[in-house]
């Protein structure tokens, strides 16, 4: 590869910018020892190739980014996902608290204010989960006073006022104070699964990046329409510890990707979430090739537990976590205060 210190055969090096979001593998130089030349390998995802720079960026199995000078890469390939173990053993299933914690943390609302064990959380009115209190914990105080709170705090930002009520898990007798306070809406299963069932064949090409361009954010049905809120979603969608979004592209589909996938990994624990498929490109099995392109990368940065939030009136999307084996943990819903 190399045919003298300095000089450096890239005849192996087959990799161009096409294989941006490709799982690969690289090999450089990274030094001489009597004048023979030592290499590094690095195996990950291609996220970035910056030419005006000559580097690559490679996220490693660790999540980190590794940047690769191209004057010293000698070799490079696309590589397929890491199959997952059918014998990869799932964490024990958190409580709810805590995996509401988890989730929390993977859609960090932009504005955050504790109430004692609670958090008021606003992000520009931007899906629920980031526009309400979470209420795990004491509040401190009654909790009459505590939904005072609440409904003055939304109020002063001019947002409906959203308490997550999570069963079990929230504050002993909240339901109860509710009652009278509050309609109840949006049901949520909290569903798991060990990451190992979301092994299946991959023949689609699916691209990974740590970044939602506007190709992905075209397909993300949430915020069509709604550009007063998109700054809010764009940071909603990229909060988390370690977070990647999944596109497929097909031929047939000119105007963006045909399907679309998000991933948090936090720990043990990976969620997933943002699953569209463009309705001509349904049934082909695309859903559940960036199901497990995501869940092999999430593996290979530790998570062995999956876990996602699927609203109960959306049958199609219960149906798919069905066919993938998530078991239902818990549930979660809101209730809106009254005025």
């Amino acid at each position: 590869m190399t045919s003298q210190a300095g000089a450096v055969d890239r005849s192996a090096f087959r990799l161009t910018p096409a294989d941006l979001g490709r799982r690969v593998m690289v090999r450089r130089v990274v030094g001489f020892e009597e004048d023979r030349p030592q290499f590094s390998d690095t195996l990950g995802v291609l996220t970035s190739w910056d030419r005006g720079r000559g580097v690559l960026t490679v996220v490693n199995q660790a999540g980190a980014d590794v940047e690769l000078p191209e004057k010293a890469l000698v070799a490079g390939k696309p590589v397929p996902p890491k199959p997952l173990r059918r014998s990869l053993a799932a964490p024990p299933v958190p409580t709810p608290d805590a995996l509401q914690r988890i989730a929390a943390r993977g859609w960090a609302a932009l504005e955050q204010e504790p109430l004692g064990g609670w958090v008021l959380r606003s992000s520009s009115g931007f899906t629920r989960r980031g526009n309400s209190t979470q209420t795990l914990g004491d509040p401190g105080m009654p909790l009459d006073e505590a939904l005072d709170r609440v409904q003055d705090w939304y109020a002063a930002r001019g947002l409906p006022a959203f308490v997550e009520v999570v069963r079990p898990g929230s504050t002993d007798g909240l339901e109860a104070a509710l009652t009278a306070r509050g309609a109840s809406e949006a049901l949520t299963q909290v569903r798991t699964a060990p990451i190992a069932r979301l092994a299946a064949p991959v023949t689609a090409d699916v691209r990974l990046s740590r970044t939602a361009d506007e190709a992905w954010l075209s397909r993300y049905q949430r915020i069509e329409g709604d550009a007063s809120k998109a700054t809010a979603a764009r940071a909603l969608l990229h909060s988390g510890p370690s977070v990647w979004f999944a596109s497929v592209f097909l031929p047939e589909v000119a105007d963006g990707p045909a399907a679309i996938g998000r991933c948090v990994v936090d720990g043990e624990w990976a969620g997933f979430g943002a699953v569209e498929v463009v309705p001509q490109a349904r049934r082909r099995g695309l859903a559940g090739a960036v199901m497990a392109t995501l869940a092999s990368r999430a593996a290979e940065e530790g998570a062995s537990g999956a876990y996602l939030q699927v609203e109960e009136e959306n049958t199609a999307a219960r149906a798919l976590y069905d066919k993938l084996g998530f078991d239902t943990a818990y549930r979660y819903g809101y209730a809106r205060l009254h005025a």
